[in-house]
């Protein structure tokens, strides 16, 4: 599947790229370093990076061979519908290559999952896919399955250092998508409302970023940024309903994920308010559908168990040593009204599944 290079470009890899597998020795597996020191602590590298160099496989790498191979995959939360999706598609994945997976919840908590990484390196994996909850927080923890010779693949939000993979998306660029359509939206200006995700989180803050990079300055463009509603929607819910209250001439809301969106939007059906925008991020199914219905604008295409099995595919070549690009994009883009139709479907998240070069780690 084609990519529109407007939607791919924003998120060019990291440009040392290499694989690394653990064969069972206590030596670290070879690790790939961010592009740039601000790579290190913002997601998946700007439009300003260089492109990505080909991957290669890593010097003195031995496959690692048999059935129900041990991978562990230390999970930042389930309490979002994303991640369990993500986890579903990952865990299905694993047991398609013949790999055993374990999978720890953190529950939003740190030092759990820095006690789940450490309880799956004494269960022996061979891979560990981690999505952190705190990505400085977890680096002793990396640190420790390295020196165990446990590859580690990070996935939808990166780390500064010791990953030798991330798969995840370029969530500037979702920002930026729904900025320039809530821009030509409000081409007469207006006020809007913008619902955050995790306070620190770089998720919420490069969403942000590219949803503010688009709208702030615009003529007759004013921004009210809300609170952390940690992508619940029953926190947006109490979130908007105090905003509202403040801010009734409100005419476009924006939240880090559709989750949010879709309670705001609640908030003001219930409020008898029409006549605003609503804007999101993931492309969650309900989302659509109400793009479908007229109740809701656009969205960012950000599906979960794509990224699953991406992630998955990616441990898989680490461990038969086969090239794998530092960072891997599994892609996105905007839906509005005027392309809906083609992404409507039955699945909880609308399905956006671009064919993978694996050697550049872009969508083809």
């Amino acid at each position: 599947m084609k990519v529109p290079i407007r939607y791919v470009a924003a998120f060019a890899a990291v440009t040392l790229v290499a694989t690394a597998c653990s064969s069972g020795s206590t030596s670290a597996p070879a690790t790939i370093a961010p592009a740039s020191a601000a790579a290190a602590s913002a997601a998946p590298a700007s439009a300003a990076a260089a492109s990505a160099a080909p991957a290669s496989a890593a010097a003195n790498c031995t496959p690692v061979t048999g059935t129900n191979i041990p991978i562990g995959f230390a999970e930042v939360t389930l309490q979002s519908p994303f991640y369990v999706e993500l986890v579903n598609a990952a865990k299905a994945e694993a047991k398609s290559l013949g790999y055993d997976m374990t999978m720890l919840d953190a529950n939003g908590d740190v030092a759990k999952q820095n006690k789940d990484i450490q309880d799956l390196i004494t269960k022996g994996i061979k891979v560990l896919i981690l999505n952190p909850a705190n990505p400085q927080a977890v680096q002793p923890s990396i640190e420790a399955a390295k020196a165990a010779g446990i590859s580690v693949v990070t996935v939808d939000r990166p780390v500064a250092s010791g990953a030798n993979v991330h798969v995840g998306r370029d969530n500037v660029q979702m920002g930026k998508l729904v900025g320039e359509e809530a821009k030509r939206l409000l081409a007469s200006g207006g006020k809007v409302i913008e619902i955050q995700g995790d306070a620190g989180g770089i998720v919420m803050q490069n969403r942000r970023d590219g949803f503010e990079g688009v709208i702030k300055g615009v003529s007759g463009v004013t921004l009210v940024q809300g609170p952390y509603a940690e992508y619940i929607r029953a926190n947006a819910v109490k979130a908007m309903q105090d905003l509202l209250v403040a801010n009734p001439d409100v005419k476009l809301v924006y939240s880090h994920n559709d989750d949010m969106s879709l309670g705001a939007s609640q908030v003001l059906q219930a409020a008898g308010v029409k006549g605003v925008f609503i804007t999101g991020v993931d492309g969650l199914m309900e989302a659509l559908k109400g793009i479908k219905a007229g109740t809701y604008n656009a969205t960012a295409l950000n599906d979960p168990q794509y990224l699953g099995r991406l992630t998955v595919q990616a441990a898989d070549r680490l461990l038969k040593c086969q090239p794998v690009p530092a960072t891997i994009n599994a892609g996105t883009t905007l839906v509005t009204p005027a392309n809906v139709d083609q992404y409507l479907g039955d699945t909880l998240f609308a399905k956006f599944q671009p064919e993978i070069d694996w050697t550049t780690g872009q969508p083809k």
